[in-house]
């Protein structure tokens, strides 16, 4: 028996060393699609005036009501005490704390409501109560300094009419600011009139509003939204821009002198530029723009707490980071530095601090605080831990090669799980949309499906090919005058890197890509027949019919120099970069996703590809998602289109059965309708 136990440890030893993981605790494993649509969506942290709590959003997926449900969750700054505060059966959505921290107002639709209300509820606890019951739904809502009130934005209602037959773009009501009292519930109208407030802040000493005025709340007017400002009581509305830029953001300064916004202009106010930040004085006058030589894209940006500095986030390519800029001198100081994505930024200046998720490859975006002070950020929720602790995760790193034309361009590169040097594996070819966007480091989305794709062999690859932003105006404005111009070229110059790399087998390659990246796919696929297999997600493939078929057109114009329908139209430039024109070369086997509702590239450009495919005698299929607009939202259509696609990759490019995954089925054993 001594002896046993003297020999004990030693048997423990040798039993952890030969025994699989499983035998002593649970192993790390692949993600399936449903783990990775289970992913919680955290976003819209609000930090508590006095800096000690944050309120945030969680949408979780709910199988039985095939959607995504959020509610509102508060922790303590230092990670402690996490506790869900609501639990409506429809969720709960932007929480904003009292100034004095006491209260937290909410939007959520509940009972007998007809439209999304405003709720209060108290910190120390108990049921939330309606405050408002207004006509239409409720939106955008801000606290006034004194907490005796609250700022929002509605919609007019509806006039009653005799038939249900829609005026085509005409049938919209305008977006009107409004004042709820929090004692008694009593309604002021703030603005009124033949406009529509897109966006607002109430300056901090909360005399006057800052706001962006369209003709409609229509989005093909996005490009006639001005900055102007007024007296809180909305008096003395003063228009401070006149231009074709699409600005947003506006916000006075401290000391009411200025009052910043961001566009994608240049100096002239000229559209298509990257992002950037503009001054213009609250008194009306020449705008400044602040950082004429910034190489990124500035996402949002906010005054410090005494207004000497701007705080700005900006995607710097396949990184996103915090920066700080002394408005005096124009110095930049970046905050933040890592393979991440700043995502979900505030800041907060009565504790004079930021909030923002930092996303990683093995973390979707977790909350953290940095004192303007400086330092380093600090972690503060703790919703994505389980993803590194439980799941198998890719390796995720950043690549150059060299363009058609000499220029470097930059990508992702996701590596399979079983990755072993010398071998060549599958790849799946991933294009973002935009095109004016860039892919980032950072953990993705269920519709890019990397995790599952590395799980089962492939390499994935995301290039930021010409008309990306972050790396500049001249490779955002690559577009400019002929969309198709170097970016396609950027596709397979990086595919041809990975192939002479040695870490590509060329011979076994897919293309995907959703909105701007299915325009990629369409064109890719008439560009070459390389590919063994693709997926065209709600992509455009006849520019002609699309100018008039989408709901936004501003971006198109510059494109191809000018409208399909003036005079001296260049029809020839938008037949010439329409994947349709060479359509009778593709031999790629190719399915086509699109959603019924879809107004930003509408149902009938799918069609458009369907058919010629069809009609070419090219393998194809078209899946058109009911109810659902550009992105799909849909818990069970999510699950169909990665599933899809996964069956064509491993049909095509491995020559493998794929057996679908299911929905899970909720409490009482019945799958979700």
């Amino acid at each position: 028996m001594t002896r046993l136990r003297r020999q004990l440890p030693w048997l423990i030893l040798v039993a952890a060393l030969v025994l699989p993981a499983t035998a002593l605790g649970q192993a790390k494993r692949p993600m399936t699609i449903v783990n990775l649509l289970e992913v919680p969506q955290l976003r819209d942290p609000q930090l508590a005036p006095d800096g000690s709590q944050l309120l945030y959003v969680l949408g979780e997926a709910d199988w039985k009501a095939n959607r995504r449900i959020s509610h509102i969750w508060r922790i303590n700054v230092d990670g402690t005490a996490p506790v869900q505060l609501t639990n409506g059966e429809d969720g709960e959505s932007m929480p904003r704390w009292s100034p004095d921290g006491r209260h937290i107002a909410f939007l959520a639709e509940r009972g007998d409501d007809e439209h999304r209300q405003i709720y209060l509820l108290s910190n120390a606890g108990g049921e939330a109560r309606r405050l408002t019951n207004h006509e239409t739904g409720v939106g955008d809502i801000t606290w006034t300094p004194d907490g005796q009130s609250l700022l929002f934005l509605a919609a007019d209602p509806e006039p009653e009419e005799e038939y249900d037959v829609i005026v085509f773009d005409e049938d919209y009501e305008q977006e009107h600011l409004w004042r709820v009292s929090v004692t008694d519930g009593s309604e002021q109208r703030i603005t009124q009139g033949d406009f529509s407030i897109r966006s607002y802040r109430l300056a901090r000493d909360g005399r006057t509003i800052a706001h962006h005025r369209a003709p409609t709340p229509l989005l093909d007017d996005i490009d006639e939204v001005e900055v102007w400002l007024m007296r809180a009581d909305g008096s003395g509305a003063l228009r401070l821009t006149t231009n074709g830029a699409v600005e947003g953001g506006a916000e006075v300064s401290p000391d009411g002198e200025w009052v910043l916004f961001v566009a994608d202009a240049n100096d002239q106010f000229e559209l298509y530029y990257n992002d950037n930040i503009f001054l213009i004085p609250a008194a009306g006058g020449p705008h400044r723009l602040l950082l004429p030589d910034l190489p990124y894209e500035v996402q949002e940006a906010q005054w410090s707490r005494d207004g000497s500095t701007i705080y700005f986030t900006a995607n710097t390519g396949v990184r996103s980071e915090l920066f700080a800029v002394d408005v005096a001198s124009e110095r930049v100081t970046q905050l933040t530095s890592g393979d991440h994505a700043v995502r979900s930024w505030s800041y907060a200046p009565s504790a004079d601090a930021h909030l923002f998720g930092i996303d990683q490859p093995t973390n979707a975006g977790d909350v953290h605080l940095l004192p303007a002070s400086g330092g380093e950020p600090r972690k503060v929720t703790s919703v994505y831990d389980y993803l590194d602790r439980e799941f198998l995760l890719p390796r995720q790193e950043a690549i150059q090669w060299e363009g058609a034309d000499g220029a470097t361009v930059e990508g992702l590169l996701f590596y399979p799980l079983d990755y072993r040097s010398g071998r060549r594996y599958p790849l799946v070819v991933q294009t973002h949309g935009g095109p004016a966007a860039a892919d980032n480091f950072g953990f993705g989305g269920w519709s890019d499906y990397v995790q599952v794709l590395t799980a089962k062999g492939y390499f994935v690859f995301q290039p930021n090919y010409r008309g990306s932003t972050g790396y500049g105006d001249a490779v955002l404005r690559d577009m400019v005058g002929h969309y198709f111009n170097q970016a396609h070229l950027d596709v397979m110059t990086g595919v041809d890197h990975l192939i002479a790399q040695g870490l590509v087998d060329g011979e076994r390659m897919a293309k995907m890509g959703w909105s701007g990246g299915g325009h990629m796919t369409n064109k890719i696929i008439t560009f070459t027949d390389r590919f063994k297999a693709a997926s065209s997600g709600a992509g455009a493939v006849n520019w002609i019919s699309m100018y008039a078929q989408s709901d936004v057109r501003i971006y198109r114009t510059p494109w191809f120099g000018g409208t399909p329908w003036e005079e001296d139209a260049p029809i020839d430039a938008y037949w010439e970069h329409s994947p349709l024109k060479d359509i009778a070369r593709v031999t790629t086997p190719t399915i086509i996703l699109v959603g019924q509702n879809d107004p930003r590239v509408p149902p009938p450009q799918s069609v458009e590809l369907y058919r010629a495919l069809k009609s070419n005698g090219v393998e194809t299929h078209l899946y058109m998602a009911p109810r659902e607009p550009h992105g799909w939202r849909e818990l069970k259509h999510e699950l169909f289109k990665v599933n899809v696609e996964l069956a064509w990759w491993e049909r095509h490019l491995m020559g493998r059965e794929y057996t679908w995954e299911t929905a899970p089925k909720p409490a009482g054993g019945k799958e979700g309708s």
